[in-house]
């Protein structure tokens, strides 16, 4: 079967199952290789990429319905999952499915609720089902081309993420339980978009007090193995309430 004729199956049983004109789309980002990254998938019969997303079953919240895709598409649900904007501009979908009739569920005009998520890499297992020919993982500084409005998706997402910076968990939740400080930097530097002065921000992380220095350090490599630390995370939790002053 093609998949055109599958997404015409597919598409009486949407209508059955899903709340009409409501959709979910996910921002994945992950911290691998001291890269911020980001999941895209490629649908097939596609050659543009497109973010994680879904709807919204007749039987769940919209939360439920965000914690399953997620599930479905990375394998876990123990994740960090922040709601943070919603899309709704005309044509979002028609050009994508133009070979197809007007009635099919895909075609129809979706006002997508966007979330951001930060998943732990290793703890990450992809998932290819049967809408996607591909699951990803992209460096955020080398994107491909995006389906409909999923790249103005993602830098909404960014710029949140870069907002939060200060008073969300992003930190814990990119990072895994032992890193060393220069991983740290990277983190912060992927999303800001910019380099940091190393000195300047070891002082502002330090000065938090929302780390603990681990008796051990970084094996490998030709220099110095770098010591490694832990979030100490009541006072990381208890600093996220007052918010990490200052700009970085």
């Amino acid at each position: 079967m093609d998949f055109k004729k599958f997404l015409e199956i597919e598409s009486i049983e949407a209508w059955k199952k899903y709340i009409p004109t409501l959709s979910i789309d996910s921002v994945i980002f992950s911290f691998h290789k001291n890269e911020l990254q980001v999941l895209l998938l490629k649908m097939k019969d596609m050659e543009s990429w497109g973010l994680p997303g879904g709807y919204v079953k007749k039987t769940e919240n919209v939360d439920e319905a965000a914690v399953r895709i997620l599930k479905d598409r990375t394998g876990t649900e123990n994740i960090y999952l922040h709601q943070f904007h919603t899309f709704g501009n005309r044509n979002r979908s028609e050009d994508a499915f133009a070979d197809y009739n007007d009635d099919i569920w895909y075609k129809q005009r979706f006002i997508s609720i966007g979330y951001y998520a930060l998943a732990e890499h290793s703890q990450v297992k992809l998932v290819i089902d049967e809408f996607s020919s591909a699951v990803e993982w992209h460096p955020i500084e080398i994107l491909p081309e995006f389906m409909m409005d999923h790249r103005a998706i993602f830098d909404k997402a960014l710029i949140t993420l870069r907002e939060q910076l200060n008073n969300h968990p992003i930190g814990y939740n990119l990072l895994p339980e032992k890193f060393t400080m220069p991983e740290l930097q990277k983190l912060y530097e992927g999303i800001l978009g910019k380099k940091l002065n190393r000195g300047n921000f070891y002082r502002k992380i330090l000065r938090y007090d929302i780390l603990t220095k681990l008796d051990e350090s970084r094996k490998g490599g030709a220099h110095k193995a770098p010591d490694l630390y832990s979030f100490d995370l009541e006072k990381y939790n208890s600093a996220l309430k007052e918010g990490l002053q200052g700009n970085w």
